[in-house]
């Protein structure tokens, strides 16, 4: 038996890794088991949101122009996107003690902005401190994937942005991120997925499901007899 709780899981990564597909098996596995969950994603997950994310992943900029959005443009852009998707989706989905799955979070900010873009932590930490409202995850999976399999998935990509078309350079710097921000924390899981989607989608479930607390009464009156 369930017991009904707030509940917040994200999935991180890089380009490629399949947490988009693997935050998709989770939500229709707990949906299938009657609890309680909403997906969601980063940047967007609100009406808002969305707006913002079109202008942070569509460039808009020609390849030789000379203008671009500065790195501290590009992350405030981030940050008002999770602004309005804490306040507008994710605050109000936990406060009814529902299960939230998000496509991407806090780390993806550290590790693309501050590892990658060379964004000041200070900068990311004072804007958190006003707008998280003390929201954490629970459990944070980090899918990393080998580059073969990352190239490959993007090519096979029907609609692409700005973030999937990085050197692998930049890829390989941003997963090395990842990691980094998940070493000694117990509630992440640092996961391959650059094989056997559907043995990684057990091993997820089998996680969420210890977390959750999921426990099933069998009815043992509706087991036939053997004699």
């Amino acid at each position: 038996m369930y017991k009904k709780k707030p509940f917040f899981i994200v999935f991180e990564g890089v380009e490629g890794c399949g947490k988009s597909y693997q935050s998709k098996k989770l939500y229709n596995k707990l949906k299938k088991k009657k609890i309680d969950t909403i997906l969601t994603r980063e940047p967007g997950g609100t009406k808002s949101s969305e707006l913002i994310r079109n202008l942070i992943l569509k460039d808009y900029f020609a390849k030789d122009s000379k203008e671009k959005f500065d790195k501290y443009t590009d992350t405030l852009l981030y940050l008002a996107a999770r602004n309005e998707h804490i306040k507008n989706k994710i605050k109000p989905a936990l406060l009814k003690k529902k299960v939230v799955i998000c496509d991407r979070f806090i780390d993806s900010t550290i590790a693309y902005q501050v590892y990658g873009k060379k964004v000041e932590l200070n900068f990311i930490e004072n804007i958190h401190k006003r707008i998280l409202h003390g929201i954490k995850p629970n459990i944070v999976f980090v899918l990393k994937v080998s580059k073969q399999t990352s190239r490959k998935r993007l090519i096979k990509r029907k609609t692409k942005n700005r973030y999937d078309n990085f050197a692998q350079s930049f890829y390989n710097k941003a997963q090395n991120s990842f990691i980094r921000i998940a070493k000694n924390k117990k509630n992440y899981f640092i996961l391959d997925s650059s094989n056997n989607d559907n043995f990684l989608e057990h091993k997820i479930f089998d996680v969420c499901q210890k977390y959750l607390n999921i426990k099933w009464i069998i009815l043992f009156f509706l087991i036939p007899k053997i004699l």
